[in-house]
């Protein structure tokens, strides 16, 4: 099966935002139990999470240095194929693989020869020729990056940044890593996820990740229309009112409203989800005194969050960005270490 056909799979996924994409971890993990792809946080223990969040922590003073770099991955290339537009992600993906000392080659979707009538195997396996090691791979429809990853050559590492409503792990990632400086466990917390859920990837991820390290209780707050069917299913907690979704939480994630992917008359307006909805001094009272407020970005002042809460003393926002470097060279040098581990025990059979 060709790379377009596998797209053309990919476009068929139903629309359903919590419809799970089958990730076995024979793709994501080889024999060692070491990751090689990061496709999805589905399936993997609390273990591989808290090795995840414990080299990210090591990676935090690299940041602090006059010298940014560590050559984890000296002499390697990564590839950022971005079918989907991004600032925030790219860049930190880019500055996480410069960091490693690796070779980054930022693919741009709209003028690339795909655009020339060129099809996505042929870009693909032209990377491949061009001896590329890893491909980061952020896309508009559900599960791309895992079929990218069950036909690419055995030498590359597939790395999700993104796809449709299905999952962002490394953005989850980041936010378990925010949530355990602050917090320094995730045993006995209650936190509250708030907003589009429906449409939101990083929901479903950050729901994966809280309940595999233990968080005594995930929340989701929105109104009905922005709700998928099974977000039960997930282990969530489902309110309709801040008040009421907010009492005694101890972390507060607030999510983007996600109007570009929204079909149909879903919300009233804007500024009635704010008055709902939206993070607001007084709405944050209903919390603990010491809960952190979070946002995956951009934010939406006045939509989602009010400013003088984004810019308050319990806003992590800004160390969410700082650890996202962090957590993506964690994911990265991981990824390529288990590949080449991988191929080692393959050479020594």
């Amino acid at each position: 099966m060709t790379l377009q056909m596998i797209l053309d799979r990919v476009n068929r996924i139903g629309k359903n935002s919590m419809k799970q994409v089958t990730e076995p971890n024979h793709l994501q993990l080889n024999e060692q139990g070491q990751l090689k792809h990061f496709l999805t946080l589905d399936g993997l223990d609390k273990a591989l999470l808290t090795e995840i969040l414990d080299t990210a922590d090591s990676f935090i003073e690299v940041g602090a240095r006059s010298i940014k770099k560590v050559p984890l991955l000296r002499g390697k290339t990564v590839v950022n194929l971005f079918f989907e537009a991004s600032t925030r992600t790219r860049s930190t993906f880019e500055l996480a693989a410069k960091r490693l000392s690796a070779d980054v080659l930022n693919l741009n979707i709209s003028t690339s020869a795909t655009s020339k009538g060129e099809s996505l195997s042929d870009t693909l396996q032209n990377l491949e020729a061009m001896a590329s090691d890893m491909f980061v791979v952020r896309h508009s429809q559900s599960g791309a990056p895992h079929f990218i990853a069950e036909s690419v050559t055995p030498n590359v590492s597939i790395i999700n940044a993104g796809d449709g409503r299905h999952a962002h792990p490394t953005q989850a990632m980041l936010d378990m890593l925010t949530i355990r400086q602050h917090k320094g466990r995730f045993e006995g917390l209650t936190v509250a996820i708030v907003g589009d859920i429906l449409h939101s990837r990083v929901a479903r991820s950050q729901i994966r990740a809280l309940k595999t390290l233990g968080v005594s209780e995930v929340r989701v707050i929105a109104p009905n229309t922005l709700l998928p069917v099974d977000i039960e299913s997930l282990g969530a907690t489902v309110f309709s009112t801040m008040k009421e979704g907010l009492e005694n939480v101890d972390v507060i994630i607030m999510l983007r409203l996600q109007r570009e992917r929204m079909e149909g008359a879903l919300l009233p307006s804007e500024h009635e989800f704010y008055e709902l909805y939206g993070l607001t001094t007084e709405k944050l009272k209903y919390a603990k005194s010491d809960a952190i407020v979070m946002h995956p970005g951009p934010i939406n002042r006045g939509v989602e969050i009010e400013s003088a809460v984004a810019d308050g003393s319990q806003s992590v926002i800004l160390n969410q960005v700082t650890n996202g470097i962090a957590v993506r060279m964690a994911v990265m040098s991981m990824a390529m270490s288990g590949h080449v581990a991988g191929r080692d025990k393959l050479g020594e059979l």
